[in-house]
């Protein structure tokens, strides 16, 4: 690991901070000569967003926003939720496990948990239903129109389970004129992507939208040097077999009702990847730490398991994995969105109902042996329920409402062996299995309201009051523990209520109808829990409990001449309680275990800067640069008092992503693209200890596409590819030191195809 990267990111986060804020005073200053100017006719795309529950251009909503549209998601081959972060500053997007399970982290705010009981930091809503679990974040888009990020806490229009922001999936709806498109796709790793969609008015007031993706990857990223059943043999790993559909009626029964009803199911077939091992022992020397781990760096040439074995392989795409990988998922969704103008009111009902149930196999350590694999098996149900009512007067736009929610988390987590247990106490102990079942019911009442004082001076107030109770009965059974070793069955039955108010109070100056400034102060909970995972002793279920962020932004946003757009903002982060794994000596036999609890307290702050420039007809310019920092208070492990000073996980100091298209007529009636993008991110701890041996160094990533289209027709050929220079780094990882292993997980390798679509 190399730690002197952490002391550039420093100097780095110095230098950005002062330009930072010299942009957004230079914003103020320079807002009436940015409305007089005048450029050529090329002008920046315009995005109407839904981000604050009504529609609005993008640069008129006081808030950080980024949103990508349509054919931005189509080109950069935008797939799930984990491609997000390179349209993004300030953001951090992980798989837990390879292929599964991302984990969004918001100007430092992210969850540091895997289990699907819990509640991510940054609420994901798609078509604005929140989804409730971890577990429901893991599948593929379908015929999306757009996809906002909203930085900050969204307490008031969103609710509990959003202090570090939330993610606007929205869905292409039914349009009134025939039309659709088809993509055909095929790349590397023998992968063939397959899209369509078809719009067909059924009547002036009925229409009828069906989408379809099939992605079907036959051989995997993983290579293993042994079969299934452990016999000598190569063998890839991590191929996909996925299936998606979706229906959607649009009704317009009267001139004020308009109603959409949606159905959508996701069918998966899949195998999952595999971490890299890494040994943590002095090889011949079981319990004995090995050299470079105690210097805090990963070297699997010099270091063993508790067995002796060392992987032999330096690319973490390769290994000796035993036994088969499925991941395998079924997903239901039914929701109807109705719409009806009373008035001056706008009345909105959103009812959803989600039936999620997936089952996986996990292998912890990636070695030959299976002391460390486990089958996961799972099931997820949601109820949602949303009403509101919107009004805009001369005086006060007001939107205010109420929301139900209903989720069941279900599940069981079985080891395969007991190898470990034979090795440790030569006896038939330590295998077990975990269980758990949670219900949560959550209802809340909410209002925002918009007071234009003057023509160019509004007030944003809003409110909600979250009433959520979370019962949960679960826990670990070990075949013949063994307390001496700290292997105890493990079992509780427990409901925790919570009851909070959140809000935000702001202000937003229009300096000239292209230059805006706002100042805001909101405040944002996220739910207690229960840790759902292997446990050992009843301390590690005792609930965790509400974290809360108090935030203070100030931002501007201004254009110029529909040609140059640059926002920026600064903001300030009082972060209670944050959630984290904390280790800590089980009172009751002194041995050393982890699990989710709370930390004091943290501070955050940084800025987000994103531009867009339509230098000419041809050529666009887009960038964002994020600069973060964080310090935790102090807190106990079981290594002793870790001091205050560390940074919160998945949190790196400096964040770039940009993009340029150009395109260009190659002769008469034929014109080509380039489309260039570059993710930078700074050296990340992965969790709050700091821990260096799964750590990730900074990294760039380079993605392109080149296409081709006759300008009289709706076809179009492209060459595309993704993280073209290959570079890997630690998404990832898990410190298992004393049981002889260190985890780490790999973003994906080099992909690259060619992509035929049509527009009709």
């Amino acid at each position: 690991m190399a730690l002197r990267e952490f002391g550039r990111d420093a100097v780095l986060r110095r230098l950005w901070f002062s330009s930072a804020a010299f942009a957004v005073i230079a914003f103020a200053a320079t807002g009436v000569q940015a409305a007089e100017e005048s450029t050529s006719g090329s002008t920046v795309e315009e995005l109407i967003v839904t981000a604050l529950k009504r529609e609005a251009r993008l640069q008129d909503v006081a808030a950080t926003i980024t949103a990508i549209g349509a054919d931005t998601i189509r080109q950069s081959r935008v797939a799930q939720v984990l491609d997000l972060a390179s349209y993004n500053s300030n953001v951090d997007i992980k798989e837990t496990v390879p292929g599964a399970l991302p984990t969004v982290t918001i100007r430092g705010i992210g969850l540091d948990d895997f289990s699907t009981t819990s509640s991510a930091s940054a609420g994901i809503y798609v078509d604005e239903v929140p989804l409730s679990s971890p577990a429901l974040m893991s599948g593929n888009f379908l015929d999306l129109a757009r996809i906002e990020t909203l930085k900050g806490p969204q307490g008031t229009l969103y609710g509990r389970n959003s202090t570090a922001g939330a993610v606007n999936i929205i869905s292409a709806r039914p349009e009134k004129t025939f039309g659709g498109f088809a993509k055909l796709a095929y790349g590397n790793y023998q992968t063939l992507d397959a899209e369509a969609a078809l719009n067909v008015p059924i009547s002036d007031r009925a229409q009828l939208r069906l989408s379809a993706r099939a992605i079907q990857q036959d051989k995997g990223f993983w290579t293993s040097s042994l079969l299934a059943d452990g016999r000598p043999g190569e063998r890839d790993i991590g191929s996909r077999d996925i299936w998606l559909g979706r229906v959607q009626l649009a009704l317009q029964p009267t001139e004020n009702l308009d109603v959409n009803l949606k159905l959508e199911g996701l069918r998966s077939r899949s195998e999952l990847g595999i971490s890299q091992h890494n040994g943590a022992f002095t090889p011949g020397q079981p319990f004995v730490p090995c050299a470079p781990v105690l210097a805090g760096r990963v070297d699997s040439s010099l270091c063993a398991d508790g067995y002796g074995y060392q992987n032999p392989y330096a690319d973490p795409y390769r290994g000796d994995w035993k036994g088969q990988f499925p991941y395998n998922i079924d997903q239901f969704e039914a929701r109807s969105t109705i719409r009806y103008q009373w008035g001056e009111y706008e009345l909105t009902s959103i009812t959803s109902y989600i039936n999620f149930a997936r089952i996986y196999y996990l292998d912890v350590d990636g070695t030959p042996r299976e002391q460390f694999n486990y089958i996961e098996n799972e099931a997820v149900r949601q109820a949602t329920q949303e009403l509101r009512v919107g009004r805009s007067t001369e005086l006060v736009d007001v939107i205010a409402g109420g929301f139900l929610s209903w989720d069941h988390v279900l599940g069981d987590n079985s080891n395969l062996n007991d190898e470990w247990s034979l090795l440790l106490l030569g006896a038939n102990n330590g295998s077990g299995s975990t269980t758990y079942n949670q219900t949560t019911r959550t209802a809340a009442a909410y209002t925002n309201l918009t007071w234009h004082l003057k023509p160019d001076l509004d007030l944003v107030t809003g409110l909600r009051y979250t009433d959520e109770s979370r019962h949960y009965a679960g826990g670990t059974f070990i075949l013949n523990p063994t307390p001496a070793f700290g292997l105890n069955s493990t079992f509780l039955a427990d409901r925790i209520v919570d009851r909070n108010l959140t809000w935000t109070l702001g202000l937003n100056y229009r300096v000239t109808e292209d230059a805006l400034v706002y100042g805001l102060i909101s405040r944002g909970v996220k739910s207690g829990g229960f840790f759902s995972g292997y446990t050992t002793s009843n301390a590690q279920l005792i609930p965790y409990k509400p974290e809360q962020l108090t935030a203070f932004e100030v931002g501007a946003k201004t254009q110029w001449s529909n040609v140059l757009t640059l926002n920026a903002s600064v903001f300030y982060y009082d972060y209670k309680d944050p959630q984290t794994f904390i280790r800590f000596v089980d009172p009751a036999n002194g041995i050393p275990i982890q699990k989710v609890g709370n930390v004091d307290s943290a501070r955050n702050y940084g800025a987000d800067i994103d531009a867009s420039w339509r230098v000419t007809d041809g050529l666009t310019l887009t960038a964002g640069l994020g600069l973060l920092h964080t310090r935790l208070s102090e807190f106990s492990t079981a290594a002793g008092l870790v001091p205050a000073g560390n940074r919160l996980g998945n949190s790196p100091t400096v964040t770039f992503n940009g993009a340029a298209r150009y395109e260009w007529e190659v002769m008469e009636g034929l014109r080509a693209s380039l489309r260039a993008e570059a993710r930078y991110s700074g050296s990340t701890f992965k969790e709050a200890t700091n821990n260096p041996l799964i750590a990730s160094d900074e990294y760039w990533l380079f993605n392109a596409r080149f296409a081709i289209a006759p300008e009289a027709s709706n076809w179009e050929v492209a060459l595309w590819g993704r993280n073209l220079a290959d570079k890997l780094h630690a998404a990832n990882g898990i410190d298992g030191t004393s049981l002889g292993f260190i985890n780490k997980t790999y973003n994906a390798p080099r992909t690259y195809g060619v992509e035929v679509f049509r527009r009709f």
